[in-house]
């Protein structure tokens, strides 16, 4: 049986993720803690943190949001780049990760009570990859909402962003800002011709 790099990656995720929640010890040790980085140099948990989840729904939004837009990028940079596709997308989505960590340790290193953990920044550039190749292409908000993915975007950037000024919630929006234009980033520069067929598609889109 062949399994697709989408799928194994998520066996990947899930596997990590039903360990560490048994093993105490290794949550602790894998999860994003700035502080952990800059005072012991842990620098494995900028990657380890982002195959561990905090509980089941969690583990489920990434996954299932991976499946989907992955598969799709998956099978894109399979017919751009042949036999190197599946690499080139491997490393797009690990990169995410660890870049998408970056501004929270530097807000957050000199507190050793904070934590973050889960794929969402991979994800995150994931889908923002799958814009730029699929602007006009409906994304469903909460799986019932249909909304053109480059609309989606501009308002989960803007709230990403406005969010991630603020603190009262357990949800890293600095990993979800930073790992969606660390998507866009790459896919520009991996393939610039992007570019204008989205500024194409996006001209010639009509909301009605």
């Amino acid at each position: 049986m062949n399994l697709s790099i989408t799928t194994i990656l998520i066996i990947i995720t899930v596997a990590a993720s039903l360990f560490a929640w048994n093993k105490p010890e290794i949550l602790q040790r894998w999860m994003f803690n700035p502080h952990a980085v800059q005072t012991r140099r842990e620098y494995h948990r900028f990657l380890t943190s982002g195959f561990i989840h905090q509980d089941y729904l969690h583990l489920f939004f990434n996954m299932f949001t991976l499946y989907f837009f992955g598969s799709m990028i998956e099978q894109i940079y399979g017919y751009i780049f042949g036999d190197l596709g599946g690499v080139i997308y491997v490393v797009m989505y690990l990169v995410a990760i660890v870049v998408a960590d970056f501004s929270t340790y530097k807000k957050h290193k000199d507190h050793p009570n904070y934590n973050s953990l889960g794929a969402s920044g991979g994800v995150a550039a994931v889908v923002f990859s799958a814009i730029l190749y699929d602007p006009t292409n409906n994304i469903y908000l909460f799986a019932i909402i249909p909304i053109p993915g480059f609309i989606l975007g501009i308002l989960f950037l803007m709230y990403s962003f406005q969010r991630s000024k603020q603190t009262g919630d357990r949800i890293n929006h600095d990993a979800h800002l930073w790992g969606a234009l660390f998507g866009v980033a790459f896919t520009i520069v991996l393939n610039p011709a992007v570019v204008t067929r989205f500024i194409q598609e996006i001209s010639n889109f009509q909301l009605f």
